[in-house]
C-alpha cells in the first residue's frame, strides 16, 4: 500500500502546469541532469511562479497527500527505515497516502522492469504497515551513455578462425541500463545517497568508487567477450568485423560480465551496447591476420585464376629456358600433381637426360584439356619440344 496513480502517461511540462496551477505539494526530478546521473532526489517545487506551496519540508521527504511526478524514462522509489515500501516505472503523477485501500505499492510499467524485480521487491521491501513519510528518489531507467573503457596492455583470447591465441591492446565505450532498480540501488548505490537532502549519483564524477569498479570488471571481462564473440558461429568467427558489430559485440560483452560478476542478477544492470574505438593487434596477430588475408584471397574461384597465372607464368620460363624441355615449368610446379611428369630423368653424373618428347606433350595436353594453359600456349610448347 502507498500510492495512488492520478494521472496516467501526460507530458513532463502538462504534469509541471496543472499541479503548479492547483497550488499543490509535488515532487519532481532536480533541474540541470547530465545523461550520465543515475539516482538524484526528488525535490519539492516552491512557490514563487504559480508552483507548489510547501517551503519547509525537505528535500526527497513526501508525506501523506504529496504528489510525485515520474517522467519518462524514469523510476521511483521510497524507503522507510532503509526499506522499500513502493516502486514506479510507470510515468504519470502519484499521490502517497498509504490509508487508502485502493493504493499500490508497485507499478512495473509494463515490462519495463528485469524479471528479478518481482524477487528484489520480496527482498528488500518494507515489513510493516508504511508510515506517513517516506524517503524518495528517482532511478535513470534510459541508457547511461559514454562510459568508457581501455587497456594499456594486450588482452589476449582463444581465437577458432585464427586457430591461435590472438592479442590486442583495446579501447572503447560502452551503455549502460538499468533493468531492475530495487537491486542496483540496495546492492550497489552507496547509502550515503538513500538519505534526506541527498546529492546526485553520477557515473561520470571523477571520485565514483562504484564507477570505477565497474570499469576493472568490464576490462577484467573483455578476454572472456572477445573470445565469445570471434568463436560465436553467428558472427563467422571474424574479430575484424568486431569494430562494426556494435550490438553483438554488447551481447558478447554483457553476458560475460553477468559470468563473471552477475550485474543482472545481482546488481540490476546490463550492457546495452558497446562499441571498439580503437583495436591495435599485437606483431603475431597482425602476422597471421595478414597471412589469413591471403589466404582468403586465394579461397574459393580466386584459387583458380591465381593457379592459371602461376603456371602461365611458369610456361613462359620454360619457353625460354635454353634447351627447353619444360625444366623451368617443372621447377614452377614442383608439387602439382599435374606437372609431376615433367622433371627430366637424371642421366649419369647427375645430368639431366633428354626429355621424351612424347611425355611432355601428353602432359601439355592434359593441362590444355585442364584448362591450365591456353591452346596457343599448347602450340608453342609443341613446337618447341619437337624443335619446329
Amino acid at each position: 500500500m502507498g500510492f495512488i496513480q492520478i494521472v496516467v502517461g501526460a507530458g513532463w511540462d502538462s504534469l509541471k502546469g496543472t499541479f503548479g496551477d492547483q497550488f499543490l505539494d509535488f515532487l519532481v526530478p532536480p533541474g540541470g541532469l547530465s545523461d550520465t546521473a543515475v539516482v538524484f532526489p526528488a525535490v519539492t517545487q516552491g512557490t514563487n511562479a504559480g508552483r507548489g506551496k510547501n517551503t519547509r519540508a525537505s528535500e526527497n521527504i513526501i508525506t501523506k497527500g504529496s504528489v510525485v511526478i515520474v517522467p519518462e524514462g524514469y523510476g521511483l522509489l521510497t524507503f522507510q527505515d532503509g526499506a522499500v515500501t513502493a516502486v514506479i516505472g510507470e510515468p504519470g503523477a502519484y499521490q502517497w497516502d498509504s490509508d487508502n485501500q485502493q493504493s499500490k505499492s508497485v507499478f512495473s510499467g509494463g515490462g519495463i522492469f528485469s524479471s528479478t524485480l518481482k524477487s528484489s521487491w520480496e527482498r528488500f521491501k518494507f515489513g510493516g504497515q508504511p508510515g506517513t513519510q517516506q524517503l524518495a528518489i528517482y532511478v535513470n531507467l534510459k541508457e547511461i551513455p559514454n562510459n568508457k573503457f581501455g587497456t594499456q596492455s594486450p588482452i589476449y583470447w582463444d581465437d577458432s578462425y585464427l586457430n591461435a591465441q590472438a592479442g590486442a591492446i583495446t579501447r572503447g565505450t560502452y551503455v549502460i541500463k538499468i533493468v531492475d532498480p530495487i537491486l542496483f540501488v540496495k546492492t550497489l548505490l552507496p547509502a550515503s545517497y538513500i538519505s534526506a537532502n541527498s546529492g546526485v549519483f553520477d557515473f561520470q564524477d571523477t571520485d565514483n568508487d562504484v564507477s570505477e569498479q565497474l570499469f576493472s570488471e568490464v576490462v577484467g571481462s573483455l578476454a572472456g567477450a572477445f573470445s565469445r564473440y570471434v568463436n560465436d558461429d553467428d558472427k563467422g568467427h571474424r574479430i575484424t568485423k568486431i569494430q562494426s558489430d556494435s550490438v553483438g559485440f554488447a551481447k558478447s560483452l554483457a553476458a560475460e560480465v553477468q559470468n563473471n560478476y552477475e550485474w543482472e542478477t545481482a546488481r540490476g544492470l546490463t550492457i546495452s551496447a558497446a562499441t571498439i574505438i580503437a583495436i591495435e593487434y599485437d606483431e603475431d596477430t597482425t602476422a597471421l591476420l595478414s597471412d589469413v588475408r591471403k589466404a582468403d584471397a586465394l579461397s574459393g574461384g580466386r584459387s583458380d585464376t591465381f593457379l592459371k597465372q602461376s603456371v602461365a607464368r611458369g610456361v613462359e620460363a620454360a619457353g625460354s629456358n635454353e634447351g627447353g624441355g619444360g625444366t623451368g615449368l617443372a621447377m614452377m610446379g614442383m608439387g602439382m600433381g599435374a606437372l609431376g611428369n615433367l622433371v627430366p630423368p637424371t642421366g649419369a653424373g647427375g645430368a639431366a637426360a633428354p626429355a621424351d618428347p612424347k611425355v611432355q606433350l601428353e602432359e601439355y595436353k592434359k593441362m590444355l584439356d585442364d584448362g591450365l594453359i591456353t591452346q596457343e600456349d599448347f602450340d608453342s610448347l609443341k613446337k618447341k619440344v619437337l624443335g619446329l
